[in-house]
């Protein structure tokens, strides 16, 4: 069915390369229903919160080309990959020393698919910028 996710253990990694936007955002799921009395009862769905990652990529040829490659192979949304948050780095390294392009290292990684919204891109003279919006599948 369109929309459903392919069930698949990431094996590759989404291209490095730097943001000029880089917004985390997470959601607790839960089912939520108000009363008439104006009480409300709440019931979470999941333990954590999952993530989801906005980033806005500003890009040449050789890279623009690379990451739409990435994202048909990905089935623009349908197949999970590895996603390394900068943000997250072990301690004593640099904000974005984290990354490995193996997907061994478990620091910072998270299993995102690209959200269902289409391949979108802005040229100017140069560069080409990419919005991405990334969810974490748990």
């Amino acid at each position: 069915m369109p929309g459903n996710l392919i069930q698949t253990i990431p094996s590759v990694v989404l291209p490095a390369s730097l943001c000029t936007a880089f917004t985390e955002v997470r959601d607790y799921e839960q089912l939520q229903n108000a009363y008439h009395d104006g009480t409300i009862h709440r019931s979470q769905l999941t333990q954590t919160s999952l993530k989801t990652f906005r980033l806005t990529r500003r890009l040449n040829a050789a890279k623009l080309t690379t990451l739409y490659n990435f994202w048909v192979a990905q089935k623009g949304g349908l197949l999970a990959f590895w996603f390394y948050n900068p943000w997250e780095p072990s301690s004593g390294q640099e904000v974005g020393d984290n990354y490995d392009a193996t997907g061994a290292s478990s620091q910072g990684r998270y299993a995102v698919v690209f959200k269902n919204t289409g391949w979108s891109q802005a040229s100017d003279i140069c560069r080409t910028t990419v919005p991405i919006e990334l969810t974490e599948v748990a």
